[in-house]
Protein backbone atom coordinates (compact mmCIF):
# COMPACT_ATOMS: atom_id res chain seq x y z
CA UNK A 1 0.00 0.00 0.00
CA UNK A 2 1.04 3.90 -0.50
CA UNK A 3 1.31 4.32 3.03
CA UNK A 4 3.76 1.33 3.40
CA UNK A 5 6.26 4.28 1.36
CA UNK A 6 8.61 5.95 2.49
CA UNK A 7 8.58 10.13 2.40
CA UNK A 8 10.26 10.67 -0.89
CA UNK A 9 8.63 8.24 -2.94
CA UNK A 10 5.13 9.26 -1.78
CA UNK A 11 6.10 13.60 -2.46
CA UNK A 12 7.90 12.03 -5.76
CA UNK A 13 4.57 10.27 -6.61
CA UNK A 14 2.13 12.74 -5.56
CA UNK A 15 4.04 15.34 -7.65
CA UNK A 16 3.98 12.84 -10.75
CA UNK A 17 -0.02 12.15 -10.75
CA UNK A 18 -0.07 16.37 -9.89
CA UNK A 19 0.75 16.66 -13.24
CA UNK A 20 -0.76 14.38 -14.92
CA UNK A 21 -3.54 15.29 -13.52
CA UNK A 22 -3.13 19.05 -14.40
CA UNK A 23 -2.16 17.90 -18.33
CA UNK A 24 -5.20 16.13 -18.30
CA UNK A 25 -7.15 19.11 -17.51
CA UNK A 26 -5.58 20.69 -20.45
CA UNK A 27 -6.85 18.21 -22.48
CA UNK A 28 -4.11 15.35 -22.17
CA UNK A 29 -5.16 12.11 -21.78
CA UNK A 30 -4.42 10.57 -18.35
CA UNK A 31 -4.42 7.06 -18.82
CA UNK A 32 -4.71 4.45 -15.68
CA UNK A 33 -4.50 5.72 -11.98
CA UNK A 34 -6.00 3.58 -9.42
CA UNK A 35 -8.36 4.59 -6.83
CA UNK A 36 -5.71 4.92 -4.09
CA UNK A 37 -3.49 7.51 -5.96
CA UNK A 38 -7.07 8.99 -7.17
CA UNK A 39 -8.03 9.43 -2.98
CA UNK A 40 -4.39 11.11 -3.06
CA UNK A 41 -4.84 13.83 -5.61
CA UNK A 42 -8.65 14.67 -4.14
CA UNK A 43 -7.32 14.81 -0.48
CA UNK A 44 -4.39 17.18 -1.49
CA UNK A 45 -6.40 19.66 -3.81
CA UNK A 46 -9.10 20.01 -0.72
CA UNK A 47 -6.69 20.44 1.68
CA UNK A 48 -4.78 23.34 -0.06
CA UNK A 49 -8.38 24.63 -1.31
CA UNK A 50 -8.19 24.13 -4.75
CA UNK A 51 -12.22 22.96 -4.99
CA UNK A 52 -12.65 23.38 -8.54
CA UNK A 53 -9.51 20.63 -9.10
CA UNK A 54 -10.74 18.52 -6.33
CA UNK A 55 -14.30 18.49 -8.12
CA UNK A 56 -12.77 17.56 -11.10
CA UNK A 57 -10.39 14.76 -9.75
CA UNK A 58 -13.64 13.21 -7.54
CA UNK A 59 -15.89 13.13 -10.79
CA UNK A 60 -13.24 11.59 -13.26
CA UNK A 61 -12.82 8.86 -10.24
CA UNK A 62 -16.85 8.86 -9.78
CA UNK A 63 -16.77 7.83 -13.62
CA UNK A 64 -14.23 4.66 -12.87
CA UNK A 65 -14.95 3.93 -9.50
CA UNK A 66 -18.74 4.15 -9.10
CA UNK A 67 -18.76 1.63 -6.68
CA UNK A 68 -16.28 3.05 -4.30
CA UNK A 69 -18.23 5.72 -2.28
CA UNK A 70 -15.64 8.08 -0.63
CA UNK A 71 -15.48 9.81 -3.98
CA UNK A 72 -18.76 11.20 -4.07
CA UNK A 73 -18.16 12.21 -0.48
CA UNK A 74 -15.05 13.94 -1.71
CA UNK A 75 -17.55 15.58 -3.96
CA UNK A 76 -19.87 16.82 -1.60
CA UNK A 77 -16.79 18.23 0.48
CA UNK A 78 -15.49 20.04 -2.80
CA UNK A 79 -18.62 21.54 -3.95
CA UNK A 80 -20.15 22.27 -0.36
CA UNK A 81 -16.57 24.11 0.18
CA UNK A 82 -17.43 26.14 -3.19
CA UNK A 83 -21.13 27.33 -1.31
CA UNK A 84 -22.81 24.55 -3.21
CA UNK A 85 -23.98 23.29 -0.51
CA UNK A 86 -27.69 21.86 -1.50
CA UNK A 87 -25.70 20.21 -4.15
CA UNK A 88 -23.81 18.85 -2.06
CA UNK A 89 -26.27 17.26 0.46
CA UNK A 90 -28.36 15.85 -2.97
CA UNK A 91 -25.08 14.27 -3.29
CA UNK A 92 -24.44 12.59 0.09
CA UNK A 93 -27.84 11.56 -0.28
CA UNK A 94 -26.92 8.99 -2.66
CA UNK A 95 -24.24 7.36 -0.81
CA UNK A 96 -26.52 7.44 2.50
CA UNK A 97 -27.07 4.16 2.76
CA UNK A 98 -23.74 2.57 1.97
CA UNK A 99 -21.61 5.45 3.27
CA UNK A 100 -22.36 5.92 7.40
CA UNK A 101 -18.87 7.12 8.72
CA UNK A 102 -17.98 9.73 11.23
CA UNK A 103 -16.40 11.92 8.59
CA UNK A 104 -19.71 11.24 6.12
CA UNK A 105 -21.37 12.47 9.68
CA UNK A 106 -19.20 15.28 9.90
CA UNK A 107 -19.81 16.44 6.43
CA UNK A 108 -23.49 16.82 6.61
CA UNK A 109 -23.19 18.21 10.16
CA UNK A 110 -20.92 21.21 8.64
CA UNK A 111 -23.04 21.80 5.63
CA UNK A 112 -26.58 21.95 7.92
CA UNK A 113 -23.90 24.28 9.76
CA UNK A 114 -23.62 26.48 6.57
CA UNK A 115 -26.85 26.36 6.10
CA UNK A 116 -27.54 27.72 9.83
CA UNK A 117 -30.15 24.45 10.46
CA UNK A 118 -28.91 23.68 13.85
CA UNK A 119 -31.33 20.98 14.56
CA UNK A 120 -29.85 18.95 11.68
CA UNK A 121 -26.11 20.09 12.48
CA UNK A 122 -26.41 19.01 16.17
CA UNK A 123 -28.50 15.88 15.00
CA UNK A 124 -25.55 15.22 12.52
CA UNK A 125 -22.56 15.71 14.65
CA UNK A 126 -23.92 13.75 17.56
CA UNK A 127 -23.67 10.58 14.75
CA UNK A 128 -20.31 11.51 14.26
CA UNK A 129 -19.11 11.61 17.68
CA UNK A 130 -20.91 8.04 18.33
CA UNK A 131 -18.84 6.93 15.09
CA UNK A 132 -15.67 8.67 16.30
CA UNK A 133 -12.04 7.59 17.09
CA UNK A 134 -10.93 8.66 20.79
CA UNK A 135 -8.23 11.06 18.99
CA UNK A 136 -10.79 12.73 17.05
CA UNK A 137 -13.09 13.67 19.39
CA UNK A 138 -11.81 16.52 20.76
CA UNK A 139 -12.81 18.78 18.05
CA UNK A 140 -15.96 17.47 17.09
CA UNK A 141 -16.74 18.08 20.86
CA UNK A 142 -16.03 21.48 20.09
CA UNK A 143 -18.24 21.77 16.88
CA UNK A 144 -21.07 20.17 18.84
CA UNK A 145 -21.00 22.52 21.17
CA UNK A 146 -20.52 25.75 19.11
CA UNK A 147 -23.87 24.78 17.15
CA UNK A 148 -25.63 24.18 20.78
CA UNK A 149 -24.58 27.99 21.47
CA UNK A 150 -25.39 29.15 18.18
CA UNK A 151 -28.88 28.20 19.15
CA UNK A 152 -28.19 29.98 22.80
CA UNK A 153 -28.63 26.35 24.17
CA UNK A 154 -25.98 27.03 26.44
CA UNK A 155 -27.18 24.24 29.04
CA UNK A 156 -26.74 21.56 26.48
CA UNK A 157 -23.42 23.53 25.21
CA UNK A 158 -22.09 22.96 29.14
CA UNK A 159 -23.48 19.73 29.11
CA UNK A 160 -21.21 18.47 26.04
CA UNK A 161 -17.92 20.83 27.19
CA UNK A 162 -18.16 19.01 30.61
CA UNK A 163 -18.15 15.47 28.73
CA UNK A 164 -15.24 16.87 26.25
CA UNK A 165 -13.35 17.74 29.62
CA UNK A 166 -14.06 14.88 31.08
CA UNK A 167 -13.18 12.52 28.17
CA UNK A 168 -9.93 14.64 27.45
CA UNK A 169 -8.52 16.24 30.90
CA UNK A 170 -6.06 18.49 28.95
CA UNK A 171 -8.95 19.72 26.29
CA UNK A 172 -8.49 23.61 26.85
CA UNK A 173 -10.31 24.76 24.22
CA UNK A 174 -13.36 23.16 25.90
CA UNK A 175 -12.26 24.92 29.27
CA UNK A 176 -12.12 28.56 27.41
CA UNK A 177 -15.95 27.60 25.93
CA UNK A 178 -17.52 26.65 28.96
CA UNK A 179 -16.40 29.66 30.26
CA UNK A 180 -18.11 31.81 27.36
CA UNK A 181 -21.32 29.65 28.36
CA UNK A 182 -21.51 29.89 31.90
CA UNK A 183 -20.57 33.83 31.68
CA UNK A 184 -23.81 33.99 29.33
CA UNK A 185 -25.79 31.55 31.54
CA UNK A 186 -24.62 33.45 34.50
CA UNK A 187 -23.86 30.61 36.55
CA UNK A 188 -20.49 31.76 37.56
CA UNK A 189 -20.66 29.40 41.41
CA UNK A 190 -21.21 26.33 38.77
CA UNK A 191 -18.41 27.68 36.97
CA UNK A 192 -16.21 27.81 39.89
CA UNK A 193 -16.66 24.47 40.68
CA UNK A 194 -15.77 23.42 37.03
CA UNK A 195 -12.29 25.30 36.88
CA UNK A 196 -11.86 23.88 40.47
CA UNK A 197 -12.40 20.38 39.42
CA UNK A 198 -10.51 20.53 36.53
CA UNK A 199 -7.47 22.36 38.18
CA UNK A 200 -7.37 19.35 40.84
CA UNK A 201 -6.73 17.17 38.23
CA UNK A 202 -4.61 19.58 36.11
CA UNK A 203 -2.82 21.87 38.74
CA UNK A 204 -0.64 23.13 36.12
CA UNK A 205 -3.19 24.69 33.49
CA UNK A 206 -2.91 28.37 33.19
CA UNK A 207 -6.27 29.11 31.45
CA UNK A 208 -7.96 27.42 34.50
CA UNK A 209 -6.51 29.01 36.68
CA UNK A 210 -7.58 32.43 34.50
CA UNK A 211 -10.85 31.03 33.94
CA UNK A 212 -11.39 30.28 37.92
CA UNK A 213 -10.02 34.39 38.62
CA UNK A 214 -12.81 35.49 36.08
CA UNK A 215 -15.63 33.39 37.78
CA UNK A 216 -14.44 34.87 41.66
CA UNK A 217 -14.16 38.05 39.70
CA UNK A 218 -17.87 38.31 37.98
CA UNK A 219 -19.35 37.35 41.39
CA UNK A 220 -17.14 40.14 43.05
CA UNK A 221 -14.76 37.85 44.88
CA UNK A 222 -12.08 40.15 44.37
CA UNK A 223 -9.09 38.44 46.72
CA UNK A 224 -9.85 35.24 45.23
CA UNK A 225 -9.60 36.63 41.58
CA UNK A 226 -6.66 37.73 42.54
CA UNK A 227 -5.48 34.55 43.79
CA UNK A 228 -6.35 32.62 41.13
CA UNK A 229 -4.69 35.44 38.82
CA UNK A 230 -1.76 34.95 41.32
CA UNK A 231 -1.20 31.03 39.90
CA UNK A 232 -2.22 31.68 35.96
CA UNK A 233 0.88 34.04 36.39
CA UNK A 234 3.05 32.22 37.88
CA UNK A 235 2.55 29.14 35.94
CA UNK A 236 2.94 31.15 32.75
CA UNK A 237 4.10 34.72 32.90
CA UNK A 238 3.87 35.44 29.60
CA UNK A 239 0.23 35.12 28.96
CA UNK A 240 -0.55 38.60 28.24
CA UNK A 241 -5.04 38.59 29.05
CA UNK A 242 -4.29 37.59 32.51
CA UNK A 243 -2.46 41.42 33.68
CA UNK A 244 -5.74 42.62 31.77
CA UNK A 245 -7.98 41.14 33.86
CA UNK A 246 -5.80 41.60 36.95
CA UNK A 247 -5.77 45.37 36.23
CA UNK A 248 -9.98 45.47 36.28
CA UNK A 249 -10.14 43.72 39.35
CA UNK A 250 -7.41 46.21 41.28
CA UNK A 251 -9.56 48.86 39.62
CA UNK A 252 -13.12 47.57 41.67
CA UNK A 253 -10.54 47.14 44.83
CA UNK A 254 -9.16 50.76 44.21
CA UNK A 255 -5.77 49.50 44.57
CA UNK A 256 -4.68 52.03 41.83
CA UNK A 257 -0.96 51.69 42.02
CA UNK A 258 -1.58 47.92 41.45
CA UNK A 259 -3.68 48.45 38.43
CA UNK A 260 -1.00 50.46 36.95
CA UNK A 261 1.42 47.70 37.33
CA UNK A 262 -1.01 44.85 35.91
CA UNK A 263 -2.19 47.34 32.67
CA UNK A 264 1.40 47.97 32.36
CA UNK A 265 2.52 44.49 32.29
CA UNK A 266 -0.24 43.74 29.95
CA UNK A 267 1.10 46.50 27.10
CA UNK A 268 4.11 45.29 27.33
CA UNK A 269 3.24 41.53 26.62
CA UNK A 270 0.21 42.11 24.24
CA UNK A 271 1.42 45.66 22.72
CA UNK A 272 -0.75 48.98 23.13
CA UNK A 273 -4.71 48.70 23.51
CA UNK A 274 -7.04 50.97 23.21
CA UNK A 275 -8.87 48.83 26.19
CA UNK A 276 -6.31 48.46 28.29
CA UNK A 277 -4.63 52.62 27.70
CA UNK A 278 -8.33 53.40 28.81
CA UNK A 279 -7.74 51.35 31.74
CA UNK A 280 -4.75 52.60 32.29
CA UNK A 281 -5.54 56.14 32.18
CA UNK A 282 -8.81 55.66 34.49
CA UNK A 283 -6.09 54.21 37.21
CA UNK A 284 -3.95 57.45 36.84
CA UNK A 285 -6.30 59.44 36.87
CA UNK A 286 -7.75 57.82 40.33
CA UNK A 287 -4.08 58.59 41.53
CA UNK A 288 -4.28 61.89 40.33
CA UNK A 289 -2.18 61.64 37.74
CA UNK A 290 -3.77 63.62 35.70
CA UNK A 291 -1.05 64.51 32.86
CA UNK A 292 -0.21 60.70 32.55
CA UNK A 293 -4.36 60.17 32.35
CA UNK A 294 -4.87 62.30 29.71
CA UNK A 295 -1.70 60.86 27.86
CA UNK A 296 -3.50 57.23 27.92
CA UNK A 297 -6.82 58.98 27.36
CA UNK A 298 -5.01 60.23 23.78
CA UNK A 299 -3.68 57.42 22.79
CA UNK A 300 -6.41 55.39 23.46
CA UNK A 301 -8.59 57.40 21.01
CA UNK A 302 -5.47 57.34 18.55
CA UNK A 303 -6.03 53.95 18.22
CA UNK A 304 -9.32 53.36 18.62
CA UNK A 305 -11.13 57.05 17.16
CA UNK A 306 -14.52 55.74 17.80
CA UNK A 307 -14.31 53.69 21.24
CA UNK A 308 -16.35 56.36 23.85
CA UNK A 309 -14.64 55.62 27.05
CA UNK A 310 -11.42 57.38 26.28
CA UNK A 311 -13.53 60.16 25.32
CA UNK A 312 -15.56 60.22 28.75
CA UNK A 313 -11.84 60.29 30.63
CA UNK A 314 -10.72 62.69 28.88
CA UNK A 315 -13.96 64.95 30.24
CA UNK A 316 -13.45 63.88 33.48
CA UNK A 317 -9.79 65.06 33.50
CA UNK A 318 -10.40 68.13 32.06
CA UNK A 319 -12.93 69.04 34.80
CA UNK A 320 -11.23 67.70 37.50
CA UNK A 321 -8.30 69.99 36.29
CA UNK A 322 -11.16 72.92 36.22
CA UNK A 323 -11.88 73.29 32.36
CA UNK A 324 -15.19 72.06 32.71
CA UNK A 325 -16.52 74.30 29.72
CA UNK A 326 -13.56 72.25 27.49
CA UNK A 327 -14.48 68.79 29.12
CA UNK A 328 -17.88 69.48 27.70
CA UNK A 329 -16.83 68.79 24.41
CA UNK A 330 -14.82 65.31 25.06
CA UNK A 331 -18.24 64.13 26.93
CA UNK A 332 -20.79 65.29 23.98
CA UNK A 333 -18.22 62.98 21.71
CA UNK A 334 -18.66 59.85 24.23
CA UNK A 335 -22.23 60.69 24.51
CA UNK A 336 -22.39 60.70 20.67
CA UNK A 337 -20.68 57.44 20.29
CA UNK A 338 -22.48 55.68 23.19
CA UNK A 339 -25.80 57.95 23.64
CA UNK A 340 -27.51 55.06 25.72
CA UNK A 341 -24.69 55.10 28.20
CA UNK A 342 -26.42 55.67 31.49
CA UNK A 343 -22.72 56.82 33.30
CA UNK A 344 -21.99 59.27 30.58
CA UNK A 345 -25.48 60.99 31.13
CA UNK A 346 -24.60 61.24 34.69
CA UNK A 347 -21.25 62.93 34.27
CA UNK A 348 -22.93 65.10 31.92
CA UNK A 349 -25.50 66.23 34.60
CA UNK A 350 -22.89 67.19 36.82
CA UNK A 351 -20.74 69.09 34.41
CA UNK A 352 -23.12 71.11 33.65
CA UNK A 353 -24.69 71.96 37.38
CA UNK A 354 -20.62 73.01 37.83
CA UNK A 355 -21.34 75.42 35.28
CA UNK A 356 -24.57 76.40 36.63
CA UNK A 357 -26.80 75.41 33.96
CA UNK A 358 -29.34 74.21 35.99
CA UNK A 359 -31.92 73.13 33.44
CA UNK A 360 -29.14 70.52 31.38
CA UNK A 361 -28.19 69.27 34.80
CA UNK A 362 -31.50 68.39 35.47
CA UNK A 363 -32.40 66.86 32.25
CA UNK A 364 -29.46 64.83 31.90
CA UNK A 365 -29.79 63.64 35.12
CA UNK A 366 -33.66 62.52 34.85
CA UNK A 367 -32.03 60.56 31.42
CA UNK A 368 -29.51 58.97 33.27
CA UNK A 369 -31.87 57.61 35.51
CA UNK A 370 -34.01 55.96 32.89
CA UNK A 371 -31.21 54.45 31.75
CA UNK A 372 -30.15 53.43 35.24
CA UNK A 373 -32.31 53.64 38.16
CA UNK A 374 -30.31 52.09 40.20
CA UNK A 375 -27.52 54.23 40.18
CA UNK A 376 -27.63 55.60 43.77
CA UNK A 377 -25.02 58.55 43.47
CA UNK A 378 -26.77 59.90 40.60
CA UNK A 379 -30.63 59.94 42.14
CA UNK A 380 -29.46 61.87 45.15
CA UNK A 381 -27.83 64.00 42.96
CA UNK A 382 -30.56 64.83 41.11
CA UNK A 383 -32.89 65.43 44.24
CA UNK A 384 -30.69 67.59 45.89
CA UNK A 385 -30.18 69.87 43.02
CA UNK A 386 -33.62 69.75 42.75
CA UNK A 387 -34.63 70.17 46.10
CA UNK A 388 -32.50 73.91 46.29
CA UNK A 389 -35.25 75.32 43.67
CA UNK A 390 -38.46 73.42 44.59
CA UNK A 391 -39.68 70.41 46.99
CA UNK A 392 -42.64 69.96 45.04
CA UNK A 393 -41.89 68.45 41.75
CA UNK A 394 -39.11 66.37 43.70
CA UNK A 395 -41.85 65.02 45.81
CA UNK A 396 -44.19 64.38 42.62
CA UNK A 397 -41.03 62.64 40.97
CA UNK A 398 -39.77 60.51 43.86
CA UNK A 399 -43.68 59.02 44.61
CA UNK A 400 -43.95 58.17 40.40
CA UNK A 401 -40.65 56.68 40.64
CA UNK A 402 -41.09 54.59 43.60
CA UNK A 403 -44.06 53.72 41.83
CA UNK A 404 -41.63 51.94 39.24
CA UNK A 405 -38.99 50.58 41.67
CA UNK A 406 -40.75 50.01 44.94
CA UNK A 407 -37.82 49.01 46.63
CA UNK A 408 -35.27 51.16 46.07
CA UNK A 409 -33.78 52.24 49.11
CA UNK A 410 -32.11 55.54 48.10
CA UNK A 411 -35.31 57.22 46.39
CA UNK A 412 -37.31 56.21 50.14
CA UNK A 413 -34.83 58.11 51.67
CA UNK A 414 -34.90 61.26 49.40
CA UNK A 415 -38.92 61.33 49.52
CA UNK A 416 -38.03 61.53 53.71
CA UNK A 417 -36.19 64.36 53.42
CA UNK A 418 -38.37 65.80 50.94
CA UNK A 419 -41.14 64.48 53.38
CA UNK A 420 -39.45 66.67 56.30
CA UNK A 421 -38.97 69.31 54.49
CA UNK A 422 -42.28 70.06 53.51
CA UNK A 423 -43.58 69.74 56.78
CA UNK A 424 -45.22 66.10 56.29
CA UNK A 425 -43.23 64.92 59.39
CA UNK A 426 -45.88 62.32 59.92
CA UNK A 427 -45.07 61.16 56.87
CA UNK A 428 -41.26 61.37 56.74
CA UNK A 429 -41.33 59.35 60.51
CA UNK A 430 -43.74 56.17 58.67
CA UNK A 431 -41.20 56.05 55.57
CA UNK A 432 -38.00 56.11 57.76
CA UNK A 433 -39.39 53.70 59.31
CA UNK A 434 -39.85 51.36 56.53
CA UNK A 435 -36.71 52.11 55.18
CA UNK A 436 -34.76 51.01 58.27
CA UNK A 437 -36.76 47.87 58.15
CA UNK A 438 -35.52 47.35 54.59
CA UNK A 439 -32.10 48.33 55.37
CA UNK A 440 -30.74 49.84 58.43
CA UNK A 441 -27.46 50.87 56.93
CA UNK A 442 -28.41 52.57 53.57
CA UNK A 443 -31.72 54.29 56.12
CA UNK A 444 -28.50 56.37 58.16
CA UNK A 445 -27.76 58.39 55.07
CA UNK A 446 -30.35 60.59 55.94
CA UNK A 447 -28.61 61.98 58.13
CA UNK A 448 -25.99 63.09 55.74
CA UNK A 449 -28.92 64.08 53.44
CA UNK A 450 -30.50 66.30 56.64
CA UNK A 451 -27.71 66.83 59.48
CA UNK A 452 -30.75 68.87 61.58
CA UNK A 453 -32.69 65.03 61.86
CA UNK A 454 -29.73 63.86 64.38
CA UNK A 455 -32.16 65.98 66.33
CA UNK A 456 -35.33 64.83 66.34
CA UNK A 457 -35.60 61.73 69.00
CA UNK A 458 -37.94 59.99 66.41
CA UNK A 459 -35.45 59.39 64.15
CA UNK A 460 -32.11 58.71 65.88
CA UNK A 461 -33.89 55.91 68.26
CA UNK A 462 -35.29 53.94 64.76
CA UNK A 463 -32.12 54.44 63.67
CA UNK A 464 -30.54 52.93 67.02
Amino acid sequence: MFDEEDDDDFEGNLREDLERFEAHLRGDALGFMDSDRLEMLIDHYLINSHYQKARACAEYAIARFSYIPLFQLRMAQAISAMGQLKEALHVLAQIEKWEQSCEFYLTKASIFSQLRDRKNAIRYFEDALRLSEPEDRDEIYLDLAMEYQSAQDYKNAVRILREAIDTSPHHEGALYEIAFCYDQMGEYEQAIQCYSDFIDENPYSFTAWYNLGNAYSKLEHYEKAIWAFDYCVLINEDFGPVYFNMGTVYLAMEKFDLAVQAFLKCIEMDGEDATALCYLGEAYEQLNLLVEAKTCYLKSIDLLPDFADPWLGLGIVYDLEGNTQEALSFLNKSLQLDPENAGILHVLAGAHEKLGDIDQAMLFYQESLKLDPNDEECLSGCIALWAEYSLIEPEAFLYDFLITYPTNITAKVCLVNVYWKLGKHFDAIALFKECVEQDKDKAKEIFTLNEELLNVNEFVNLAD
